[in-house]
């Protein structure tokens, strides 16, 4: 039987994935006749799923890491399948969105493509963010991967010093700044969830305390579509 990892006469060739996981970023992709080899990756050559390319960045969500990701995930825009693998403990949320909402724009003005998930290890924090932006029947993980969901955090000190409209000015920003970043924290509780058994009430009472989840309880919550 031919090695499909090499391309045939006649055939496209099966060329990137993008890895964004704790040692860098790496890509792979392929046609649609392809597609049905998400539910074969644990049967792949290690040396065939983790094929490191390009730089490597820290596995904390920051804008070098969105520029790694956006090079490669414009590398991979005549590939109809696109396997995005991440394992991170956290990072900025903004970018976490920013990477999200370039999966999710894509998912949209080009529908033949497919855009999948796959955490591995950890998927914290931000990374559940970026998770987010997929399809719950894209999201996959790792066995034995672990995510962790929590409300955004905040540390300001709030100095009140001058005329009393100045004052009420000052304490009104901030709160606008929080009952804002409060709305798009449950934006993406919302897309996290949805087509889940998980309710929007269950997410807000876990994740002020860190919601742990194992990647076999995220399935059976409906999260993720499956564990590989």
């Amino acid at each position: 039987m031919a090695d499909d990892r090499a391309p045939r006469p006649g055939s496209v060739s099966v060329a990137r994935r993008i890895v964004i996981y704790r040692h860098g970023i790496c890509m792979w992709g392929g046609d649609h006749n392809h597609h049905d080899r998400i539910d074969r990756w644990n049967q792949r050559p290690a040396s065939y799923r983790l094929q490191v390319a390009g730089d490597q960045p820290s596995g904390v969500v920051d804008y070098n890491m969105y520029t790694a990701f956006r090079t490669q995930f414009d590398n991979a825009a005549d590939k109809d399948l696109v396997v995005i693998e991440l394992s991170t403990l956290g990072g900025d949320p903004e970018v976490a969105r920013m990477m999200g909402e370039d999966v999710r724009f894509a998912s949209e003005t080009e529908p033949q493509r497919r855009f999948v998930f796959l955490g591995k290890a950890v998927i914290y924090s931000a990374g559940v963010t970026f998770m987010s932006f997929f399809a719950r029947s894209n999201r996959y993980h790792a066995r034995g991967t672990r995510l962790m969901i929590h409300e955004r955090k905040l540390s300001k000190s709030l100095v009140i010093d001058g005329p009393l409209t100045t004052c009420i000015a000052v304490v009104r920003a901030t709160l606008n700044e929080i009952e804002c970043s409060i709305a798009m924290q449950n934006e993406g509780f919302e897309n996290l969830i949805l087509g889940s058994n998980v309710t929007i009430d269950e997410v807000m009472q876990k994740a002020p305390s860190n919601w742990y989840l194992e990647a076999q309880e995220a399935k059976t919550l409906g999260l993720i579509e499956t564990v590989l």
